[in-house]
């Protein structure tokens, strides 16, 4: 994750954002209390008290009262013609909750424009007495953004990479996209396996008895371990040594018998710990055979002139790859080093919304690697909230810092910058731009977009000034 992509719920000193779990910023417009929410941090939590005069709340309880008698259909009354003490009796609490609803965010708003804070959590709201014809009080305690200086942050430095493409890493890259289009042929030549060949094995292996009863319960309910015409290269540094030991030396025709003991860390689970005896019967050796660096080979790989061209594409894109990569991990240590350098409360309910969003992506890349819904509920959410807390932290603390940073410095972003993120959103999405516009500017998307463009801005200053 870069430097400047490091927050998804930004703080909004404008507006209280509600309690959620995703996207936070959906209803930052509305300022409105909730009755319960997330811990927060001591330091950042500020409340104020307010009182609404009796006669207001009464009118608030009559308007609502009479929107009830309108809806209501109770067997018995007509339309419209419940009596009010029914109403009030039936629907008590539904009515008190409409009434709040209805007084509490512009006397809270008046509240905190007095007080001249700028809640940046849903505020909850504490020791609310609501009766009608009495004053309405109640308390309401909320986060707001701490004082943060950024004095000094001129002082940090980082070294400078080395971004510069070497010949080794393309040529690397160049043996690697023709081993992509290599073929296996044949060795016609009768003669053993030797390091370099490949050969086209099938082989079956069985788990042997463990001495531990309910280990060998489990490796006999196994299925034994089989392939066919399976290309294993001798000598390579991915074959396991016991496969080159065995295969080395070997002939067409031939059949091996070997064990292979892998290790408690091993890739493959079910493989992992255990002892397999194998069968092997040898069917081939083949040589891997690279196609040359030709025009007509780089005219295969895409539209390109010839291979001088392709070899100056792929230059271009693997130099631009290394600088942004490179770059992006400066600019990450860069701000490692201001969180390290400043110390700040930091309010929790951003950090609770950077969990959130931390475990949302984690949870999508799971049901794209095929985990089940039902699986994931057994998932135990709330060690995986504590695992996620500390990092959430520190990224809420380097957006905050590179807020701070991008006042300091007056970095603007400007319509022209948003609206070419939304270009290439619109692609991404599929979807039309000005529809994609609407959307996000409802949910507060758009405004979250131009805070990412701004930090990654801030940065790309902190890069030019810093690494040294």
């Amino acid at each position: 994750m870069s430097s400047a992509d490091t927050i998804e719920t930004t703080p909004n000193p404008e507006a209280a954002a509600p309690e959620s779990t995703e996207h936070s910023h959906a209803h930052d417009h509305d300022h409105e209390p909730h009755h319960h929410g997330p811990s927060l941090n001591p330091e950042c939590t500020r409340e104020v008290q307010i009182e609404v005069a009796a006669d207001e709340v009464s009118k608030a309880f009559r308007t609502v009262t009479r929107r009830y008698q309108k809806q209501a259909r109770i067997p018995g009354f007509r339309a419209g013609k419940v009596p009010e003490s029914l109403i009030r009796s039936r629907f008590a609490d539904g009515l008190r909750q409409d009434v709040v609803e209805t007084v509490l965010p512009t006397h809270f708003r008046e509240a905190i424009d007095k007080a001249g804070l700028r809640p940046i959590s849903q505020p909850q709201v504490t020791d609310l007495h609501l009766e009608d014809g009495q004053p309405l009080k109640f308390k309401a305690v909320f986060e707001i953004l701490p004082e943060i200086s950024v004095d000094g942050y001129q002082d940090v430095h980082v070294a400078k990479p080395d971004t510069e493409l070497t010949d080794t890493e393309l040529n690397a890259e160049l043996d690697r996209v023709r081993d992509s289009r290599s073929t296996m042929e044949p060795v016609a030549e009768d003669r053993t396996l030797v390091d370099g060949d490949w050969a086209q094995i099938t082989f079956r292996g069985e788990i042997k008895n463990e001495s531990n009863e309910a280990e060998t319960t489990e490796a006999a309910a196994q299925q034994p371990i089989t392939g066919d015409d399976v290309m294993i290269e001798v000598g390579g540094q991915n074959t396991l040594p016991a496969f080159n030991e065995a295969l080395r030396g070997s002939k067409p025709g031939q059949e091996l018998k070997f064990e292979v003991s892998y290790p408690e860390d091993f890739g493959e689970r079910r493989l992992a710990g255990k002892t397999i005896s194998y069968d092997v019967e040898v069917k081939a050796i083949k040589k891997k055979i690279q196609p040359e660096l030709t025009d007509e080979f780089a005219k295969e790989l895409g539209e390109y002139e010839g291979i001088e061209d392709f070899k100056q594409k792929l230059k271009d894109h693997l130099a631009s790859d290394k600088k942004r990569r490179l770059e992006g991990e400066t600019r990450d240590k860069i701000v490692e080093a201001l969180i390290a350098k400043y110390q700040f409360p930091v309010p929790e309910s951003l950090v609770q919304q950077q969990v959130d969003a931390r475990l949302d992506r984690g949870l999508r890349a799971l049901a794209q690697q095929g985990m089940r819904t039902e699986d994931m509920r057994k998932l135990d959410f709330n060690r995986l909230r504590d695992a996620q807390h500390d990092s959430a932290l520190n990224e809420v603390k380097g957006s905050l810092l590179l807020d701070r940073i991008a006042d300091a410095e007056k970095i603007e972003v400007t319509d022209a910058e948003v609206d070419r993120e939304l270009e290439l959103l619109s692609l991404q999405m599929r979807e039309p731009i000005e529809t994609l516009r609407t959307r996000l500017t409802d949910d507060g998307g758009l405004a979250r977009i131009r805070e990412q463009i701004r930090r990654e801005k801030t940065g790309g200053l902190l890069y030019q000034k810093l690494a040294s």
